[in-house]
């Protein structure tokens, strides 16, 4: 069925269904996006896919859709209450997905390109103090404790420092195998986002607690389990438990809040900025691609300066 036929009859959802699965192969094999990646994309394009087709549009036929289309399907996201961060992610999917359709010569120019993302809430993962860090990362473990609570409360110690120590991504963390740790060299070797690999080093802290995790780590793991973190069942950790041992230490530790697993990551590389690291260093702990998404975390530490002179300094007008 051709775009012009499908704008008068009912869109094939399967044809729309055959573009959404050529792209998310292509965004594995070509692009090496995560697997959480891939799944939150396909969610986000199928849902667009489906409003398509209210409005007699296919993704099947991408040269018959119109910036005029991606509007009204933010619109649409508006007007059923979606975050905005929420609106501005499944653009990005779109953008994407029409890219690729561009490459293909499917389509001349990139449509979702055109529609500009909502304006977007000024938020940023809170970094904790150097006393808040050391007080989870110190979390003693409960009284009548059993073994396996203890395995995992041991384990926990050893994902939060890696998480603080090494700055990594909840995703890296957890994605980690066996062999990706080197104690003896203190690296880790670290699969970071668009398949990008590198080396981050292992904190003295870091080293000792994972030694002590590893230890009693074949007590829980699945038998040929190669990832370093396992749950209860002896499978891989996902993020969703990455999440909620965050929340468990921290309510141990005695912290008034609940730090997310990106807040670890944030209070290393504001920590190292604040002891005077320079941003080419931290951008490459970090693994980032730009410097531009590392300087956010010097103009982060800046405002937080301006607000301790602001409460605290007799001369300040805010005071």
């Amino acid at each position: 069925m051709s775009g012009a036929d499908q704008t008068r009859g009912r869109p094939d959802p399967a044809q729309a269904e055959a573009a959404l699965e050529a792209f998310l192969a292509w965004m594995d094999v070509q692009k090496g996006a995560s697997v959480a990646t891939r799944k939150a994309y396909a969610t986000d394009l199928r849902q667009l896919a489906r409003f398509l087709e209210n409005q007699g549009q296919s993704l099947g036929c991408p040269e018959s859709v119109t910036r005029r289309h991606i509007q009204t399907f933010v619109a649409f996201l508006f007007r059923q209450g979606d975050a905005k961060s929420s609106m501005a992610r499944k653009l990005a999917a779109a953008r994407s997905f029409f890219r690729f359709q561009q490459r293909s010569g499917l389509v001349r120019e990139n449509v979702a390109a055109q529609v500009r993302n909502p304006r977007q809430e000024k938020r940023h993962p809170r970094a904790l103090n150097v006393d808040e860090m050391f007080a989870l990362l110190d979390t003693p473990e409960e009284s009548a404790q059993t073994d396996e609570q203890k395995r995992l409360h041991c384990r926990d110690l050893a994902l939060a420092e890696l998480l603080y120590g090494s700055g990594l991504r909840i995703s890296e963390a957890l994605g980690l195998n066996l062999d990706d740790v080197q104690l003896s060299s203190r690296v880790l070797r670290v699969m970071g986002k668009g398949a990008r690999e590198r080396l981050a080093p292992l904190s003295d802290t870091s080293c000792t607690r994972l030694k002590d995790w590893l230890r009693q780590r074949p007590h829980m793991a699945q038998p040929q389990e190669e990832a370093l973190f396992v749950g209860a069942r002896g499978a891989r950790l996902n993020r969703r438990e990455g999440m909620r041992i965050m929340e468990r230490l921290c309510r141990r530790a005695g912290l008034d809040f609940a730090a997310s697993p990106h807040s670890l990551r944030h209070s290393f590389a504001t920590h190292l900025l604040t002891a005077g690291a320079d941003l080419r260093s931290v951008q490459e702990l970090l693994g980032h691609r730009r410097l531009t998404t590392t300087q956010r975390y010097t103009r982060l530490s800046l405002e937080r300066l301006v607000e301790v002179y602001d409460h605290a300094h007799p001369k300040s007008d805010k005071k």
